[in-house]
């Protein structure tokens, strides 16, 4: 079955589910329908009483999958074909929070994963409340490990919200091949990092089949193209599976550089050749490099910012000023005041 619901009526039903739990939840009696229907706004725009019946037998049957504890209980024993609704505190109530010396390692091991990562500010926020909670982290334990998950990829927020949020997306995308660009409509299934590059599978609606894209060659903005899960997620899927099918392997790319003097150690010592520029570009050095892709070579690149400029190919120049946007368009959303005249 298809989902076909819009991001409005998500929004009003999570609306109206909340009030719900709000009312039930801080009522020392239980409530009957009618009382019920008073107190949540979003009931009183029911068509008539069966339709305001489905939508509360409906949100009753959502609540309970949740697990959250409704009960049903008669309004007075004398006559017990009145029924009342209501939560029970004790068992909404979340147990206290205890985790073992592993578990926590375990945590501590994935939040220092995303410390310079997309999704630093989540696990911060996580180990945060998990401070707040009482749960102390033992640091010691993770001396000498730094584990790293990388996203320095421009698209990887864009296709995470998708995949999370199951909304079509459109993007410009370079293929492997050729380097020819593309404009590429998809609807994401899973966002997966394997062999050190981040990959989105899904299903290709120009070409009408599923697919897999490196994260590494999507340039631009990835932007929404239609609603909130309006689509189904294959509940087959293997995402490493599908990869695998499609990996070849890695094509090296070599790049002609300029190199500000003085910095580049590690470039200068690959370079298959240096030369000095001083003739067109005074404290400059010209170098030859290798790298094993184009993703790791702009990657690499972009990260020496203005100490290196790429001459050649087209294709890896394009590659570094798409991540160094990408880094741009990053800064000014964490810092809106960052793109404006006079800022200091």
């Amino acid at each position: 079955m298809t989902r076909t619901s819009g991001q409005p009526m998500v929004a009003a039903k999570t609306e109206r589910l909340l009030n719900l739990v709000i009312a039930l939840l801080y009522t020392r009696r239980p409530l009957t329908k009618e009382q019920i229907r008073a107190s949540v706004a979003q009931y009183g725009g029911a068509a008539s009483d069966e339709a305001f019946d489905r939508m509360f037998e409906r949100d009753k049957d959502e609540l309970r999958e949740l697990g959250i504890p409704l009960i049903a209980a008669p309004l007075d024993r004398l006559f017990e074909d009145e029924i009342g609704y209501r939560i029970d505190k004790r068992e909404y109530a979340l147990p206290e929070i205890a985790f073992s010396s592993q578990e926590l390692m375990v945590l501590g091991l994935a939040a220092k994963a995303w410390e310079q990562a997309a999704l630093a500010g989540p696990a911060a926020t996580a180990m945060r409340k998990l401070a707040a909670a009482g749960v102390e982290r033992d640091g010691a334990s993770l001396v000498g490990v730094e584990p790293r998950v990388r996203t320095v990829e421009p698209a990887f927020e864009g296709v995470r919200s998708a995949v999370v949020n199951a909304y079509p997306v459109t993007f410009r995308y370079r293929t492997g091949g050729s380097g020819a660009l593309t404009t590429r409509r998809v609807q994401p299934w899973s966002l997966t990092s394997w062999h050190g590059r981040w990959y989105v599978t899904g299903y290709d609606v120009d070409r009408q089949g599923p697919r897999v894209f490196r994260l590494g060659r999507i340039t631009g903005q990835v932007r929404r193209s239609g609603t909130p899960g309006s689509y189904d997620i294959p509940a087959d899927l293997d995402s490493i599976a599908m990869i695998e099918a499609v990996s070849a392997d890695p094509v090296p790319v070599t790049a002609h550089l300029l190199l500000r003097d003085g910095v580049g150690l590690e470039l200068r010592r690959r370079a298959a050749g240096v030369a000095n520029a001083e003739a067109t570009e005074p404290g400059w050095s010209e170098l030859t490099v290798t790298f094993a892709t184009m993703e790791v070579a702009a990657g690499q690149l972009a990260g020496y910012g203005p100490d290196v400029r790429v001459l050649q190919p087209p294709e890896l120049v394009e590659a570094v000023i798409e991540l160094l946007r990408g880094a741009l368009r990053a800064h000014i959303a964490a810092v809106p005041d960052a793109g404006s005249p006079g800022t200091s």
